[in-house]
């Protein structure tokens, strides 16, 4: 290839419309993929002979891997797209009573069915602003949504409480066993050390506005539409809470609690492995701090594992080789699925560091166990009319706490020497 020619996949339509389906995009995002192979192989060549790459060789790398990147996210726009209910009353099959007295509500502020329901719900801590609880259907249409948008609430476990707090023993010592003959006495055990750890839920809340056209449309469905109205907002607030969130009104991320070396690691803090360069890949071997980060992990952790970075880091890691020469990032098998790293995959979440000196841009883990996403039952809905007149707004509240429940199954990456 030419470097001075431009890479042919960039020329991408998938960019400008929805009209090309799935499959046409992915095929599209592979024959960049492609691309992107042979233009990095020819850097890497040029390095080799001339101890430096041409300028629009590299030029043509970096513009193939944002390239990727792009087509990568509108490969997801279109994933969702498809999993999104169709805003048409002729698809709904017997709305609840629930959801008929909230419909009414929601278009002409009619809340008498609703009180006749007893569904009126109070906010936590003040009983005055109220709202009224979403059906069923809807919080269950919101939660599916913000799983599929929401990076770490997609690979973190999730638990449902009706409580401001989820309060969570865990012994500090282990389970305190022991092995025994048949017919021999059993000796006492030592009393179990707990602790506690508490999860309290935070209020997240979005604003949707509509206009009196849509509210009038009786061929929308409302409760369809305030979902997919709130998942964005929900899904990138609580994406960065989970990552870096104080814990202050918000959830704590994992990024937020105390950092050690992984030879220095106890409970109640995250270990990392170091690059042994400020801001930087090793210079020769730069792979080899993914492998012991993997084997940072225990085994058990392993199975379940997955890669956790930003966009850009991710560019950065594209680029490298194993021993063998083969690259260690492996493009998504399908639509809709993660690529692959080192055999496990990679969720990419923007709220990520990006590398630098002394940052942690890559954590790996388990997060199914180590890190635990709290939802208080319930998400709760106030109209205003009022406030920005001729639009109706509708305030909308979900509560939502984090945090990490295992702390040995998440490992960082800390681009350091110390």
């Amino acid at each position: 290839m030419n470097a001075s020619q431009p890479a042919q996949p960039l020329e991408t339509k998938s960019m400008s419309g929805d009209h090309l389906d799935l499959k046409d995009a992915f095929g599209e995002f592979m024959s960049t993929f492609e691309a992107f192979r042979e233009s990095n192989d020819e850097k890497l060549a040029e390095m080799e002979r001339r101890m430096g790459a041409d300028v629009l060789t590299t030029e043509k790398v970096d513009r193939i891997s944002r390239a990727l990147d792009e087509q990568k996210r509108a490969i997801d726009q279109l994933t969702l797209k498809r999993a999104r209910p169709i805003l048409d009353r002729e698809q709904a099959v017997l709305p609840s009573e629930h959801k008929q007295a909230f419909d009414a509500y929601m278009r002409s502020g009619d809340d008498r069915h609703l009180r006749a329901l007893d569904t009126k719900a109070m906010s936590y801590g003040s009983g005055q602003d109220g709202g009224y609880l979403v059906p069923p259907e809807t919080e269950a249409e919101i939660g599916k949504r913000l799983a599929a948008m929401s990076p770490i609430r997609s690979i973190a476990s999730v638990r449902q409480v009706s409580s401001a707090v989820l309060k969570k023993p865990f012994a500090v010592n282990g389970p305190a066993v022991g092995w025994v003959a048949e017919t021999a006495a059993r000796p006492q055990t030592n009393t179990a050390t707990l602790a506690e750890l508490q999860f309290p839920t935070m209020e997240l809340y979005a604003m949707p506005a509509a206009t009196a056209t849509l509210l009038e449309d009786s061929i929308v469905d409302l409760d369809q539409w305030i979902s997919a109205e709130v998942e964005a907002a929900f899904a990138e607030q609580e994406g960065a809470a989970f990552v870096s969130g104080d814990g202050i009104n918000k959830p704590k991320g994992f990024l937020d609690y105390t950092k050690v070396a992984e030879t220095s690691w106890a409970w109640g803090s995250i270990g990392y492995t170091l690059t042994g360069v400020a801001g930087a890949f090793a210079a020769n071997d730069e792979s080899d701090i993914l492998i012991d980060t993997v084997y940072a992990l225990k085994a058990g952790y392993r199975q379940n594992a997955h890669w956790v970075m930003n966009r850009k880091t991710q560019a950065a890691i594209r680029k490298l080789k194993d021993g063998d020469g083969n690259y260690i990032w492996q493009p998504p098998a399908g639509p809709g699925q993660n690529a692959m790293l080192m055999g496990f995959p990679l969720v990419e979440a923007e709220d990520m560091p990006d590398i630098g000196s002394g940052t942690t841009p890559i954590a790996f883990g388990d997060f199914g166990r180590g890190y635990l996403v709290v939802d208080r039952a319930g998400v709760r809905v106030l109209r205003d009319p009022y406030s920005a007149k001729p639009y109706v707004l509708f305030y909308t509240t979900k509560r939502v706490g984090g945090g990490v429940q295992d702390f040995d199954a998440i490992k960082l990456i800390k681009f350091g020497t110390a």
